[in-house]
Formats: structure tokens, C-alpha cells, sequence
């Protein structure tokens, strides 16, 4: 038999008086319809309309946790570009087995050496080239670089060869890592070995030529 909760007893907190009145059961066995009652209430499963907050809640977990990965990505130090090849690196290199072109027909470079080579595809620079030939010493071809192997005049052969080349391949400044600049001859020095002896990317004078071209006659 139930009995109701004592009123009078001081050691048990007051209950909220919306309860009304709390009957406490003498045995337990008589709460099992209501423990049955909160099972079913468990086991019925989930309207959809209540998927949706536990779907968001997924969502703005994912992108808080795809914001971190971005953040940290890019915080790391980027990579350090390679430093190409400067004209000082290149002193004391053998060039490669280069065959250039001269009217339609290949030409080996090797076959020239010793020599001055002029990258005139972005200047032609009539006077760079006309002094280079008159400082170079007999048995150092000066050669000039244009880009298409266009069908051209020999020029007279003076006491220094010059031999004006095609490289329609783009080798050589690949080779130099030296970009065409308007206006801007560049020269290269290369002895009968095929050894670089000096790279200038900015021909100015010939006097930057002269002390390695006594040498590359030797």
C-alpha cells in the first residue's frame, strides 16, 4: 500500500508545490508500468524535423575543423625558389655539344671554338658586333646569335671569322639562364676545349672582353 510522503519531516528537502502531492510507493515493483511508459519514450524513434539541429551542429563542426587544417597549411614557411645558375657559376663549365644553324644546315658548335658568342636575337647592335671583331685576335670566331635560322649573307671573311647563327631551339640561353632584353647584346667566352671562360649579360664595352680574349687565342 502506498503511503504519502511525510509532511512533517524536516530532513527532507520541500518539494515544489506545483508536484502536489507525492504518494512513495511501499514496493518497487509497483513502479514497473510507469519504468515501461519511459522505455517505449526512448525507443520511438526520431521525428525527422529533429535530424536537422544534429546535422548542423555535424556541419559547423566540419568547418571548424577545416578552418584549423587552412590555418595551420598556411602558416607553414613557403618554400624557397631554387636559385638558378648565375654567369659566375658558370665559369669553368663545359657547354654542351650545341649544333646551331647556318642556311637551313646545322652547324656544331665545337667546330668554331675558340669563340666569342654574341646573343643578338633581342638587339642587333651592329656596333657591339663591329668592335668585338676588331679586338678579337685571329683563330677566335666571333659569332652571332639570332633566334630564327633565317637565310643570310655571308659577310666577307675578315682576318677574324664571323659567322652569323641561328639557335632556333633557344639553347644557349637556356644554357646561360639568361633572358632576351631589349636593346641588350650579351657575350660568352669559350675556349677550344669548350670550357666557359666569361659571361657578361650586358655587353658594354669590349674592354670587358679584351683581357680573356688574349688568352682564348693562346
Amino acid at each position: 500500500m502506498d503511503r504519502p510522503a511525510a509532511d512533517d519531516d524536516s530532513d527532507l528537502p520541500d518539494l515544489p508545490p506545483e508536484w502536489g502531492r507525492v504518494a512513495v510507493p511501499n514496493n518497487a515493483a509497483e513502479l514497473s508500468a510507469e519504468a515501461e511508459q519511459v522505455r517505449r519514450e526512448l525507443n520511438r524513434p526520431t521525428p525527422s524535423g529533429s535530424v536537422v539541429p544534429a546535422l548542423l551542429a555535424l556541419l559547423m563542426a566540419m568547418v571548424a575543423v577545416l578552418a584549423g587544417l587552412s590555418a595551420t597549411i598556411w602558416a607553414q614557411p613557403l618554400p624557397t625558389p631554387s636559385t638558378p645558375a648565375t654567369p659566375a657559376n658558370l665559369i669553368g663549365r663545359t657547354m654542351p655539344a650545341f649544333d646551331l644553324v647556318d642556311n637551313g644546315k646545322p652547324v656544331s658548335l665545337r667546330s668554331l671554338l675558340p669563340a666569342v658568342i654574341l646573343l643578338t636575337d633581342a638587339c642587333a647592335c651592329p656596333a657591339e658586333v663591329a668592335n668585338t671583331v676588331a679586338v678579337a685576335p685571329p683563330g677566335v670566331t666571333v659569332i652571332t646569335i639570332n633566334p630564327d635560322p633565317v637565310v643570310r649573307e655571308s659577310p666577307p671573311a675578315p682576318a677574324t671569322a664571323l659567322r652569323p647563327l641561328g639557335d632556333p631551339a633557344d639553347g644557349l640561353r637556356a644554357f646561360l639562364r639568361l633572358p632576351p632584353r631589349a636593346g641588350v647584346a650579351s657575350a660568352l667566352l669559350v675556349d677550344r676545349s669548350g670550357t666557359v671562360r666569361k659571361v657578361l649579360p650586358e655587353l658594354r664595352s669590349t674592354a670587358d672582353l679584351e683581357p680573356e680574349l688574349a688568352r682564348l687565342a693562346s
